[in-house]
């Protein structure tokens, strides 16, 4: 544990003695990342870097409230519907997304506002088709 700042020293003075002091009997020496470059120093600053930080290191990955989710799944699935195989498949696809969106819609979820509605199964398939050259 670190000792208390003696009286009558300045905060600085003190502070610079337990570096040197610590420096000396080689706290500091072969500490991970020593000579390298701070990460994402080039970055803008934002107040949970630690915690995003932490969430890479272990692997995990940062939940998203259930209506983000739902608005990235959907995203998702119409991408795939366009780039599907086939017509039947871009259908299915879009038909099992709207399912979900119009269950949230009918149930509400919790997150921010789902400002979502179900797509246009024709319009996507439209879509689908002209990707195709049909």
């Amino acid at each position: 544990m670190t000792e208390r700042k003696p009286g009558g020293m300045s905060f600085e003075s003190w502070i610079d003695r337990q570096i040197r002091e610590a420096t000396e009997r080689g706290e500091f020496d072969n500490l991970p990342g020593s000579g390298k470059p701070l990460p994402d120093l080039d970055k803008p600053y934002d107040e949970m870097w630690w915690i995003k930080q932490k969430v890479r290191s272990e692997g995990l990955s940062m939940p998203l409230p259930p209506t983000l989710a739902l608005r990235k799944d959907a995203q998702e699935a119409r991408a795939e519907a366009v780039g599907a195989r086939s017509e039947t498949e871009a259908r299915r696809i879009i038909e099992e997304i709207n399912a979900r969106i119009r269950e949230a819609i009918r149930t509400g979820l919790q997150g921010p506002p789902l400002n979502l509605m179900p797509y246009d199964v024709e319009r996507v398939v439209s879509e689908w088709r002209d990707r195709q050259g049909r």
